[in-house]
């Protein structure tokens, strides 16, 4: 029944399925942003975490303050997916017990819609199996899957995932729409979707517990690299004023006692003059003490040395570069964002602006297309020799990608089948003699 009134909307994070999963400072920032403009509209928000931490029921001690906020998810060994029986490793659903989450589900009013995420392409299994025990106890609620994986794999995630409807793409100026379509409830918008100052936070705080919140500042990329797909996810780039920035962060750290930031940027340091030096000057100016990890690279050219000193004074603990390969002859093909004397010239304005090795971390892609595993030890040394830690990025093949065609002839499994197999921790465009081995060899030498 549609009805008269503000509906009550329940938000899901899936359970991953996975061969290795593991919280490095990850939050549903999306559906947590249209959580927060439903409610700010009237609407009652409920929130599942299928990966929750610290959910009631969990034996979650004190944090471990070398973590910075991140930890081990719950997990649980399943049955490996068809295709990967001979993967010499365990899979697991990371995340809470299934009675648990049933459990949380009978335990809220019935909700009038739900709302649930994606990330990985790969993930759709734990996707599937969130959507199935959400229909199993609210039968006829409308159940709308988005996100990154309902957006690169939308015609997959129809037929495979349960969902009444999926949509694609950014949803702040289709939620309202989408809403009104499926309980009737359809308020007049109170402010501009498609100004980032004007959107509300996040609703982190129905989180049982804040260990890190995740900061946005701009969306889209001006690269266009050849593996990544932020162009599909977000075409259009958008900055926030550095002052609502410096607000937010504010607000998290003396509200709510957070005290590890994410930014979760694909180009966070573009156009630094009018964007990140405003905003962590802004930072510096309140007062507050705070730490910044950048899970996502910073491009590396960006750094100089006032920067550099400038991020140091703001608080950033963790800071992870875009190196990615150092076959840098006939980069142009793959994208065009450092060469090697930009690299060394970067990391020694960080050391000096005082960072050591263990906070610098340079992502080093392995498992490209063609990609010989020398050229990997190459970069793991040209990292350590430039005093930073090696950071093994496992390539993930991406639908709609310029370097998809390249995955797909590469790969010893059928991609284009089924996103199961673009699994990043199966090295999905190795050959068919690739050895386990080899990869235990590359992560041997990356140790600092």
């Amino acid at each position: 029944m549609k009805p008269s009134h503000a509906p009550h909307i329940l938000l899901v994070n899936p359970w991953v399925h996975d061969f290795a999963a593991y919280d490095f400072w990850a939050k549903p920032l999306g559906l947590l942003t249209l959580g927060a403009i439903l409610r700010d509209h009237g609407a009652r928000i409920s929130y599942l975490d299928c990966l929750d931490r610290f959910h009631p029921f969990a034996k979650a001690g004190p944090l471990p303050p070398a973590r910075c906020g991140r930890g081990p998810y719950l997990k649980t060994v399943i049955d490996k997916p068809p295709g990967l029986a001979d993967i010499p490793r365990n899979y697991c659903r990371y995340g809470i017990p299934v009675d648990w989450f049933r459990n949380d589900l009978e335990s809220l009013d019935p909700p009038d819609l739900v709302l649930v995420t994606s990330m990985m392409t790969y993930w759709y299994p734990g996707v599937r199996e969130t959507v199935e025990v959400v229909k199993s106890v609210f039968r006829g609620v409308p159940v709308v899957l988005g996100g990154v994986y309902a957006t690169l794999c939308a015609d997959h995630a129809g037929h495979s995932c349960g969902a009444d409807r999926v949509v694609s793409g950014p949803g702040e100026s289709t939620i309202l729409p989408l809403v009104a379509e499926l309980t009737g409830w359809s308020p007049a918008p109170r402010f501009d979707l498609q100004d980032l100052d004007a959107l509300p936070r996040p609703v982190l705080d129905l989180e049982h517990r804040l260990a890190h919140v995740p900061v946005l500042t701009s969306r889209g990329c001006p690269f266009e690299c050849a593996y990544c797909a932020s162009h599909r996810l977000q075409p259009r780039r958008m900055h926030r004023s550095p002052a609502s920035v410096v607000d937010e962060i504010v607000h998290w750290h003396v509200n709510h006692g957070v005290d590890d930031f994410a930014f979760y940027d694909d180009a966070l340091l573009v156009d630094a003059e009018r964007h990140v030096l405003p905003l962590l000057e802004g930072v510096v100016a309140a007062g507050v003490v705070v730490r910044f990890h950048t899970p996502n690279a910073l491009h590396i050219r960006e750094i100089n040395r006032p920067l550099a000193r400038l991020m140091f004074r703001a608080g950033f603990h963790t800071i992870r570069l875009g190196l990615e390969t150092i076959s840098f002859e006939g980069r142009q093909t793959m994208d065009r964002k450092v060469t090697e004397a930009e690299f060394v010239r970067s990391v020694v304005h960080l050391k000096a602006a005082g960072f050591n090795a263990r906070q610098v971390g340079a992502y080093l892609l392995a498992g490209l297309p063609g990609q010989e595993f020398s050229e990997v030890e190459a970069a793991i040394a040209l990292a350590k020799q430039a005093g930073v830690t090696p950071v093994i990025a496992h390539y993930t093949p991406i639908p709609g990608t310029p370097m998809w065609p390249q995955a797909v002839a590469a790969s010893r499994y059928d991609l284009a089948a089924d996103p199961i197999f673009t699994n990043n921790a199966i090295f999905p465009c190795q050959s068919e003699d690739f050895s386990w081995e080899v990869l235990t060899r590359l992560k041997n030498l990356a140790k600092v």
